[in-house]
């Protein structure tokens, strides 16, 4: 029988994800968007095998100039037992 079953206490690295635009100050391009996207889902389906444990959803309401702008954004909060080598090239993302 396999131990494979998710415990919070096994859980020793927490990466943070954010997928869409948090700052109008620094719009990402729809490429940093997918990108980020992509690390999500590789986080989920690699080895190590990370659990998703919160999705923050916001939006924020923005005046610039005469325009007025929405930004829409999630935040995966994604748990791992060990820290994946992998997430050594995204120490910024």
């Amino acid at each position: 029988m396999s131990s494979n079953n998710f415990q919070m206490t096994n859980i020793r690295f927490i990466k943070r994800i954010v997928v869409g635009n948090d700052n109008p100050q620094n719009m990402r391009t729809e490429a940093e968007v997918q990108e980020a996207m992509d690390l999500v889902n590789r986080c989920l389906s690699s080895t190590p095998r990370g659990y998703l444990l919160n999705v923050e959803k916001s939006f924020g309401l923005y005046n610039i100039g005469e325009h007025q702008i929405v930004l829409q954004y999630a935040v995966y909060h994604i748990g791992f037992d060990r820290k994946p080598l992998y997430l050594d090239d995204h120490a910024t993302a």
